[in-house]
């Protein structure tokens, strides 16, 4: 009975962490450090997703193969069993009939003593928000360890949410904007060359840290992703949209380089950073603040201008309807006025 209740306890701490919300790191860091407690794993990784694309960023990770960061996200997109966006809550790799049908597993992990992973979607009706997965070299998670994890995606995918939610602020005056900018990756997500600003654009942005690659996850991702659509694992495009900073959002984007000799497998790969538009800062943001998709749409409008007169004509709705449309959007958004919704939409 002593597990049951510890499990029960550790629910209502991770419930109060995910209400209590913040920054996407912290709160990532916060929520291991409690799973750890809970349940013990010996390497991690935490992604943040696309809503729409389920293309991974931003991770907060410790996993025994750093240095082969390149390989093991391929490997990653590459295999079906497992996949995040195949999952619906929480699967166990000692669960499979045979653990070497995952690629991962098989071609990489296996060699770093991996026993078994622990893997967790966060998704909601709003999208994707985020995966993880818990690694044990010694043993496996067991079936209440599993229902544990299981009762923990429902608040910590609203918390993942609410936190991208949070990033949309007003771009202070005078803030950077980027190039484009370019990486060239081989077929097998080497770095072949870069635009001349790459490196120090995102250098400034994300600071390297000790033992980290230079190249930031995200751009791996978005590749790995378009290897994964090449290979018929998955269809969503190889692009995701990123916070980095100060409000700033960047768009993602892989695609193979030249025609179609030689192969497409053997072309290098072409990962295009740029800040995101704002049609698709608009279809985040609505998402991550829980609009409707008659909200979404009216938000749409509204960046583009008029009165409620002609939003009402546009939508085919009575201007009192619009207006009780607009102050749902505005509770849902923290916001109080049309001027001040589309400068956190818009980021200006």
């Amino acid at each position: 009975m002593a597990v049951p209740v510890a499990y029960a306890r550790s629910h209502e701490r991770v419930v109060r962490l995910c209400e209590a919300g913040g920054d996407s790191r912290e709160l990532r860091v916060r929520l291991l450090d409690e799973l750890r407690t809970a349940t013990g794993f010996d390497a991690y990784a935490f992604l943040l997703t696309d809503p729409e694309t389920a293309v991974g960023s931003s991770p907060v990770a410790d996993v025994p193969c750093l240095p082969e960061l390149p390989r093991m996200t391929r490997l990653k997109y590459l295999s079906a069993i497992g996949r995040w966006t195949a999952l619906d809550g929480i699967a166990l790799l000692s669960e499979l009939p045979d653990r070497s049908g995952s690629l991962l597993w098989r071609e990489l992990l296996h060699g770093y003593g991996v026993r078994d992973i622990a893997s967790m979607v966060f998704r909601d009706r709003f999208g994707c928000w985020g995966f993880l997965d818990l690694y044990r070299y010694d043993g496996g998670f067991s079936a209440a360890e599993a229902e544990y994890l299981a009762r923990l995606t429902a608040p910590v995918t609203a918390a993942l949410r609410r936190s991208q939610a949070e990033t949309f602020v007003v771009r202070p005056s005078g803030a950077p904007r980027p190039g484009p900018l370019v990486l060239l990756l081989s077929p097998d997500l080497r770095v072949l060359a870069r635009t001349p600003e790459t490196y120090a654009y995102l250098s400034l942005l994300v600071p390297p840290e000790h033992a980290r690659p230079e190249v930031p996850a995200s751009a791996y991702d978005v590749a790995a992703q378009l290897l994964a659509v090449e290979a018929g694992v998955d269809a969503h495009p190889p692009r995701s949209r990123v916070h980095l900073a100060d409000g700033l959002w960047l768009t993602l984007s892989a695609a193979r380089i030249g025609d179609a000799a030689p192969p497409a497998r053997r072309r290098a790969i072409a990962v295009t950073i740029e800040e995101t538009s704002p049609a698709e800062r608009l279809t985040v943001f609505a998402r991550a603040h829980a609009l409707s998709p008659r909200e979404s749409v009216l938000l749409g409008h509204l960046a583009k201008g008029g009165d409620s007169h002609e939003l009402a004509d546009r939508m085919s709705l009575s201007e009192h309807t619009v207006q009780d449309h607009l102050k749902s959007i505005f509770a849902k958004t923290s916001t109080n006025n049309r001027g001040m919704l589309l400068a956190r939409a818009l980021g200006a």
